[in-house]
């Protein structure tokens, strides 16, 4: 049985990770109206990713005798200046999110609801993976700079990671 302080934290974080899904989502939309098909490729497997995260969390708590509650969201940002730019976000709302589940985490332990930190802690490895992700994208931006050869490059890159991506990850 969970708490009802558990039970809202995990609901907080059933929006966070939807919100994440249509962060995604309105990245590949953007992506792919600018070309960059590999980077939208990439940006909508991260919002499938990102929506099975929720669902997860929305399984768990009905199995655990709560209710998930499924909210509105925020609109998520539609234009960004340039695809640098929306890595960067990117990368920030990873953070963002890593901090929400160690807040998370923190509730748990304070709780003494182990089975839902130990649930928590899948999501845990999965923000460590997420932030490297992100990161190492950003660092490989970074050293395209100005460069559209090096943008076409990593286009048909990206779209590689994407699909290890997507095959190497199973949530279940």
């Amino acid at each position: 049985m969970l708490t009802k302080s558990i039970l809202d934290a995990l609901n907080k974080q059933i929006r966070i990770e939807a919100e994440s899904s249509q962060i995604y989502l309105s990245m590949a939309c953007w992506a792919e109206v600018q070309g960059l098909e590999g980077v939208a490729q990439f940006m909508y497997n991260q919002s499938d990713e990102e929506r099975t995260h929720m669902l997860k969390l929305v399984k768990y708590v009905n199995e655990r005798g709560g209710h998930a509650e499924i909210t509105d969201l925020k609109a998520p940002k539609t234009k960004f200046g340039t695809f640098k730019e929306m890595f960067e976000e990117l990368y920030q709302h990873e953070l963002f999110v890593s901090n929400s589940i160690n807040e998370l985490v923190h509730i748990t332990l304070g709780e003494r609801d182990y089975s839902t930190h130990n649930f928590l802690q899948w999501y845990v490895a999965e923000q460590i993976e997420e932030e490297a992700q992100a990161k190492t994208i950003l660092d490989k931006i970074n050293l395209i700079g100005e460069d559209r050869g090096g943008l076409y490059l990593f286009d048909r890159d990206i779209q590689q990671l994407s699909v290890t991506s997507s095959i190497a990850i199973n949530p279940q």
